[in-house]
């Protein structure tokens, strides 16, 4: 997902982009824990994602 996709949504939209990056987030790390992931990159990409949609929304809330 990418910064200039994300500016194009609404706070409301962002935030519930945030909240499903946040439990797939804990579903992985879950899955890490029990030894049942094994693509271990994919918390990364969740993590470098939720970054993003915080920092726009950050953007969005400082611009006001």
């Amino acid at each position: 997902m990418k910064a200039s996709e994300l500016r194009g949504k609404d706070a409301a939209g962002l935030n519930q982009e945030l909240s499903e990056l946040l439990k797939a987030q804990f579903s992985l790390r879950m899955q890490k824990a029990t030894q049942q992931l094994q693509n271990t990159s994919q918390l990364k990409k969740v993590r470098k994602d939720i970054a993003r949609v915080q920092t726009v929304l950050n953007e969005k809330a400082n611009a006001k």
